[in-house]
Formats: C-alpha cells, structure tokens, sequence
C-alpha cells in the first residue's frame, strides 16, 4: 500500500480529464501551492470524501455555469471541506480545465495530507478537514511584472493604476458575485489600464474589502510596471496594460466605486482600513458592525463596539485582569452572547503601541491552525487600541511549569506540549506564505485551552520574511535568556531564532524551572548551561522537575527530548534544525537523523 494514493490519483485523474473539454492548455505552475503538514487519519476514506465533493464542484462549473463553489462530505473520521474559486474573466472551459489541472496537481504533490490549497493565475482550489475555507491562511503576496511603461507615460500609467487598483476597493464588495473589473485610459497616451477584483463567496462585504486592501498594499508599488496580481486564497487583485477580460465584463458603474486609498495620508495600512470600517460603521447598515454576537470563523476578524468590550471586560475592572506584559494587559470578558474571550489592552505608554497592534491585527488574521491563537476580533477608540482573542481556560504555560500550579503536569502532557508548539512553529515558519517570525517565543507566550492543547500567542513582536530572503538586520527585541546569541549581539533575525527559543521553552518544560538565575550550589547559571553540563555527564535524568513521578517516564524518551533542545540551540544558526524536522524528530520520522548536538554558546 505504499503507493496507494497514486492509484487514487490515476483514477481521479482519468475521470476528471475524461470528461473535461479542454480548451485551453493550462501547463503553467501554480503560483501557489502548500500542504498540510497532517495526514489524513483514515486515507481510503479521506479520498474517497475528497474525490466526491471535487466531482460536485465540476458539476457546479459544467452544468450550474457556477464559478464558485463549497462543497462538503462527511465521514466518520474524516468529513473533507472544498473551496474553488475560477476568475470570472476565464471561459467556462477554460474554468473546468483549470480545476482539473489543480486537482491533478494537488493529488501529486500532497499524498496522504489532510488539506491543502494550490493558486494559479486562473483559479484556486482548497480542501481541508475543517470548516474555515482556507479564509485566514494563505496569503501569497503580490507579483510584479518585468517590464516598465516607457518613462514619458510613466508617470500618468502609475497615477491611472493606482487609480482603478484604489477604486476596486470599494466597489467590489457592492457587485454580485463580489466581482469587479474595470479600464482606465492613461492621459496623454494610447495606453489603457485594464484591472479586476474579486473575493471568495464565503466573505462578508467588510472582508472582502479588508482582503482587497491588503492585496492593493502588496502591489501598490508595482506601477508604472506594465502589470502585477495580489492574491490569496480569498480575494485577488490584478491589473495590466494590456486587456485579459472581455468588454462585457468591465464594471460600468462609477457611482458605486468610491475612492479607495489616499496616498498622502502615511498612516498604518491596517488603520487607515480601520478607519475607513469605522465611518462606513456610523451610518445605517449598523448590522455590519461587531455586537458581541455570532463570532464566525468564516468572517474573519470582526470590528467590535468599544463600549460593548469595556462592558464585557466590567470596565477593564482588576478582578477581570488575567495577564499582563510589556505591550499591555489581557483581560477576561463575557460577551453578550455568554461567550468568554481574552481581550487584549495595548499599553498608551508603549511607543509603538500602534505599530504592534498593526502587526498582530494583521498576522494573526493570516494564520488559521490548532497552536495559534485565534484573533476573533479588535476594536478602537482614539489612541485606545483592543485586540479581541480566544479565552483560553488554563492560562499561560509559566504558571503550570514553574508558577503557583506547579507539579500539574504529567509527563505525557508535556510531550504532548512540546511536539504542540513544535507544529505551530513549523507552520509559521514553512507552511505559511507568510513566514512569520515570532521573536518572542517563551513559556509564558504559550497559553493552554481547556484540554491543555498549546497555543502560540502574543505576536506584537513578530516579523515577515519574503520567501528569497535567509534572514533580516534589525533591532533586537525580545526576551533575554530566550533568545539566539546571533539576534541579541548582532540583530541576525532568521526563522533559526524561534528555534532557539524553542529549545530553552523545551528544557523548562522538562526541568520544571525557569530559564535564567538557576541556583547551582554558590553558582548561578542559565538553565542551558546546567543541561549541557548534565549532558556530557550522561546525567539526562537530573534535569527532569522534580515533581514527575518517575514511573511516568523512559530515560531514553528524555534524552532524545533534552538532546532535541540542545540541538536547537545550536550555533551558528545554520546548525539548528527546521521546525519541521523538529516535528518529525518528535514524531519518530525515521527519514530525519538526530544528531549529536555540539556545546551551545553560553551567554
């Protein structure tokens, strides 16, 4: 059976072309394409699942003349969920060949995996074993074309892109079908711009226009390039100079487009899209605002009330105070729908308070898995700055290691912790287009939900890399005794970075204690030191907290988990493992070599 899945792929394949009128060859790779790092549990059956709703989404192409569509089939182990999305410029053979080809695709590179989401120019296609589409995922970014407008039209070619990409903004989400194209004559030039907009069926009317204005960020400065695309696994946005859509199909009235984006105002993207939501807020449609009830999954982050948060919170009372950090305050509320949630008071005092609630605004709204926080909404008032998040019931993981519930946690349990946090990290890092960089991974930024499932949290400090680049120069910020000697002396931030923290969050997981001022007899070292030393004394088992009961445990499971975060603490950077390797290192893959881990600078 170890080729199973290409002899389900061959018979999907088969069907699938069999039937199609391709009338266009699509042999262009995909823009995108990413799998789940999870497997399916029962893969005949998971198939199977998968096989039917694809069919269905072709019959809603063929015969409905549908460019979208969800489909969903249930199974006793794994109910699988489907999203395709054509663009609406496409022919409907043009369209089912498209699906085809990303079916194909999909099936060759992924196997076993239990979800996954490939984009081409054309059309996208998502499966998954949850409900959430694939709507805060994947976000590719934006492309830009090669070739430059002659400089004499430059400068008008840039003002007429900026123009319609601007105005697609606004008028998108009014159009049935969440579908908008439209030209815009470059003066004193024969040149034309030709652009369009669109958005996944799935969204509501405000998404759609926070995904677009995202997409317009990522391509804002292509012009006067002769064309770029914006795209994600929700919306799209493309222009060129050239046309790619039928006359028929431009977007004629201009009533409805409303300027989207004022070049001159240099404020924060996510603000200005704030703002924007607030004023479309205070007029009729009231229902399109956040009122603490409903929170969807499929909405995306929803703009609350500010007065409805401060009421939930009982006026951000001290008995509703449950953390706090050097950004601001969390708080529990209750909303009034009887849900509780975690809301987050950024700190007036913090200088970049508005910088930090940009960038967790916006990189917890692109990352939808089980050890990620989930962001569920954020409000505003002046300078007052909220983010709204997933209560979780058993608070930080500090508190359970070594604060005042020490000694709760079996061994079992933080296994399970530590190949948790592993899985989030190496989703940030490889399995997100975004490749976000924590930089602030710790014990006490690990909170625990009601089954003690770890989640990834406070992402204040985090950063994006581009998918060319090994690593930026920047300031250090972060948290001393967790962080990478090359981040804290140099500012060298890389992916490498978080796993190091990894490792240091790994050894107080075992050790029960925390990582800085540990006391050696006179001696004060670093948590690391002390595990390094016990290592080369083969004295593995010293390290484990005190509190476990022995019986719970095999002495070579510890080894291989202490020397696991030696070996993520490695230096140079190039050294460490992948998080992803970390994954498989934790989950017996036998494809991937433990080594022995050499000294860690100690510093």
């Amino acid at each position: 059976m170890k080729y199973w899945w290409r002899m389900i792929v061959a018979v999907v394949a088969v069907e699938l072309v069999t039937e199609s009128v391709m009338t266009q060859q699509q042999n262009d790779p995909p823009l995108s394409s990413r799998c789940s790092y999870y497997n399916a549990t029962n893969t005949f059956e998971f198939f199977r699942n998968l096989n039917t709703t694809l069919a269905d989404l072709r019959r809603e192409i063929t015969v409905n003349k549908k460019y979208f569509g969800t489909q969903q089939q249930a199974g006793t182990t794994d109910t699988v969920y489907t999203m395709f999305q054509c663009r609406k410029y496409l022919s409907a053979a043009d369209c089912v060949s498209c699906l085809d080809q990303a079916a194909l695709y999909i099936g060759s590179i992924c196997r076993s995996a239990d979800g996954a989401t490939v984009i081409y120019e054309g059309c996208f296609l998502w499966y998954g074993i949850s409900a959430s589409y694939g709507t805060t995922t994947t976000w590719e970014g934006g492309r830009c074309n090669n070739d430059t407008i002659r400089n004499s039209t430059a400068p008008n070619f840039n003002a007429a892109a900026k123009k319609v990409l601007s105005n697609l903004i606004s008028a998108t989400p009014k159009r049935k079908g969440y579908y908008a194209a439209t030209t815009e004559k470059v003066q004193g030039s024969d040149t034309t711009v030709y652009a369009v907009a669109q958005c996944a069926e799935i969204l509501s009317k405000l998404g759609c226009q926070s995904c677009l204005t995202l997409a317009y960020e990522y391509i804002k400065s292509c012009p006067p390039l002769t064309g770029a695309i914006a795209l994600s696994v929700v919306c799209f946005m493309r222009y060129a100079n050239t046309p790619f859509f039928g006359n028929n199909q431009t977007t004629r009235n201009s009533k409805a487009t409303i300027g989207g984006i004022s070049g001159g105002l240099g404020l924060i993207l996510l603000l200005v899209a704030l703002l924007l939501w607030y004023l479309l807020s205070r007029k009729k449609k009231e229902a399109q605002r956040g009122d603490m009830i409903g929170i969807s999954k499929l909405k995306g982050p929803t703009i609350y009330h500010f007065k409805d948060l401060k009421s939930a919170t009982q006026n951000f009372s001290k008995d509703s105070k449950i953390g706090e950090g050097g950004f601001g305050d969390v708080y529990k509320g209750l909303t009034k729908n009887g849900e509780v949630v975690a809301v987050k008071k950024l700190s007036l005092a913090a200088r970049k308070a508005k910088a930090d609630f940009e960038s967790e605004v916006k990189l917890i709204s692109n990352v939808n898995h089980r050890n990620i926080i989930r962001l569920l909404g954020y409000a505003f008032r002046g300078p007052e700055l909220l983010l709204v998040l997933e209560y979780m019931v058993n608070g930080s993981l500090d508190k359970h290691l070594y604060g005042e519930k020490r000694g709760f946690l079996s061994w079992k349990q933080r296994v399970a912790l530590i190949l948790g946090i592993a899985r989030g990290l190496a989703y940030l890092h490889e399995q997100s287009h975004l490749r976000i960089v924590h930089r602030d991974i710790k014990s006490s930024n690990i909170l625990l939900d009601s089954e003690f499932q770890p989640k990834i949290a406070d992402f204040g400090l985090a950063r994006l890399l581009n998918q060319d680049q090994s690593h930026l120069s920047t300031r250090f910020a972060g948290t001393l005794g967790y962080t990478a000697p090359e981040y804290a002396i140099h500012g060298h931030l890389s992916e490498k970075v978080d796993t190091y923290s990894f490792g240091i969050v790994i050894l107080e997981i075992v050790g029960g204690r925390r990582c800085t001022n540990l006391k050696r007899g006179p001696i004060s070292c670093s948590l690391l030191e002390h595990t390094w030393n016990l290592f080369k004394s083969d004295a593995h088992l010293d390290l484990v907290d005190k509190t476990l009961d022995p019986n719970e445990f095999e002495i070579d499971n510890v080894k291989m988990i202490i020397e696991i975060a030696l070996m993520c603490t490695q230096s140079p950077s190039s050294a460490r493992p992948k998080m992803s390797e970390v994954v498989g290192l934790l989950t017996n893959d036998h494809r991937i070599k433990q080594k022995a881990p050499g000294k860690p600078i100690l510093f």
